[in-house]
This record gives C-alpha cells, structure tokens and sequence, in this order.
C-alpha cells in the first residue's frame, strides 16, 4: 500500500510496502520501483538474483538500463565493498532526476548503514559523461541518452535491465534491444529483469538469450534472468 505521497515538480514522492521510497509518474501512472516494497524488489532482482548470482571477477564491469532514483548503483555499491577489488558501473538515463527529486529519498533510513547517505550522494553528484571515483573500489559512468541508441559491444559482464515496463514503453521491449543488450555483455553475461512476460521472455530467447523464470520480488510471482550462452 502507498502513502506518505508529496509532490516533487513530475514525479511524485511515494513511500512503498516496505517503508523505502519510490517515485510515481503521473502522466503514466508508473513507478520507479515496485510499490509492494522498493528496497525488497531492488535487493532481490539485481543484487540476489544478478550480483550474488555471477563468480567474482576483478575488474566487474555493470551496466544498467535506468539509473533512475539511484537504487540499484546504491545497494551494488554497499554490496561490492568486499570482496571486489574493482566495479566499474556503467549506468544509461534518458531523463535524469533533479536535486530536488532524489534528496529526499531517505535509502540510507531503509537501509540503516552509516555509509550510505554520503554514497548515495557521491552517485548523483558525480558528473555525466564522464567516469568517476565514487569509492575506492567503484567507479561510475553515467551516460545521458535513449536505450534505442545503445551500441556498446562486449565488456559487461552484469545489465540490470530496469526500464519502465512493456505497458508504458513496449519500445524498450524488443527483440531489437534485447539484441543490442545481447551484444554489450561478455560471453557467460547475465541480464536481470523485474519483468516476466511472455512477449519479453520471447524477445530476448530471440536475440539468443538463455532464459530463466526465477521466484519474483513480493507482489509479483516471476522475474527472468538471462544468460548469453559462453563461447565453446
């Protein structure tokens, strides 16, 4: 259930299920994260399912589709800071959020960890179309432009895929991206996904994609991994 909502310019301030904020859509009617629990859906779809789900690798290359309110680099950051020597964490928006929208979704409250109010800031401050430091052992890029103009070629190993969904932006859903997200990763790459349709499942199975169906996030019953299959 949501309340606690206040405006923020667009997009609206929601709290979710869980007690971690989120941001709504109007125009949309679309939220940024699951409404059953923002913080639960992150940490289960890209940290359990992805990071926790590939063997180490130094250097770690991400990339993810929607840096959105900052989440999913967050928990990957607070995750990574054992263990991994070197991420580099590569992260796609066509519409980044203002100040004024991503200061006062208060993650380091859910989340309960000393550090993480100064990281969450260090990821938004950092500037676009540039790498930076963000911590000693994570680097960011954050890159301005639409999915559909996505080109990169090989070098991922993890694409938290977390677009707004089919209903919204079916563009976003098809064999045509899939094949360009097929392209961006390593052999033996992972993509996660919150989404579970059939038409989705479909479009990435023919851009050569191995899919899962794995247990959802709560309030949804499935999410998918897929995998490109390693070189012989």
């Amino acid at each position: 259930m949501v309340s606690d909502s206040a405006n923020k310019g667009s997009r609206q301030w929601v709290r979710t299920a869980d007690g971690s904020p989120t941001l709504h859509l109007p125009e949309w009617d679309e939220h940024y994260h699951s409404v059953h629990g923002a913080l639960q859906e992150s940490l289960h779809v890209f940290i359990e399912a992805g990071l926790r789900h590939l063997p180490p690798t130094n250097p770690l290359h991400i990339l993810e589709m929607g840096f959105g309110t900052g989440l999913n680099a967050l928990l990957t950051l607070l995750e990574t800071r054992e263990g991994y020597p070197e991420v580099v964490y590569t992260a796609l928006e066509a519409f980044p959020l203002e100040p004024a929208e991503w200061e006062p979704l208060d993650y380091a409250t859910s989340l309960k960890s000393p550090d993480a109010a100064a990281a969450y800031a260090a990821l938004h401050l950092a500037p676009w179309e540039s790498r930076a430091r963000v911590a000693p052992h994570f680097h960011l890029c954050k890159r301005q432009m639409d999915f559909r103009e996505f080109q990169d070629t090989g070098g991922y190993h993890l694409l938290y895929f977390d677009a707004f969904g089919a209903r919204v932006q079916p563009e976003l859903w098809t064999e045509k991206i899939f094949r360009a997200m097929f392209n961006a990763l390593e052999p033996g790459g992972v993509l996660v996904t919150y989404a579970a349709k059939g038409s989705v499942r479909r479009a990435m199975q023919a851009a050569g994609f191995g899919v899962e169906r794995l247990p959802g996030p709560p309030g949804k019953r499935e999410m998918l991994r897929a995998t490109r299959p390693p070189q012989c």
